[in-house]
């Protein structure tokens, strides 16, 4: 049905569409494009989760390199004062 649609908008523009796996039940149809949208949304969300384990590693990298720094910094100053 969408189809039909898609197709006179492309005959007004002088544009063919191609047709790669014509489907006779639109049913059939209809639930290939639920799964493919379903299966993009999962790649979505792991891909988020995924992303949001890196950001959280990268920000404990940086706290313990912080602590370094200000432990190494506190060294230092408290050596300057002894001398």
């Amino acid at each position: 049905m969408v189809f039909n649609y898609i197709d006179i908008l492309f005959k007004n523009h002088i544009t063919k569409i191609e047709v790669i796996n014509l489907v006779d039940n639109n049913k059939e149809d209809l639930i290939q494009d639920f799964v493919s949208v379903i299966t993009s949304f999962c790649a979505r969300i792991y891909s988020q989760r995924i992303s949001k384990r890196k950001v959280e590693k990268l920000i404990k990298e940086l706290e313990m390199k912080v602590k370094r720094i200000v432990k190494f910094n506190i060294k230092i100053s408290y050596r300057l004062q002894v001398y």
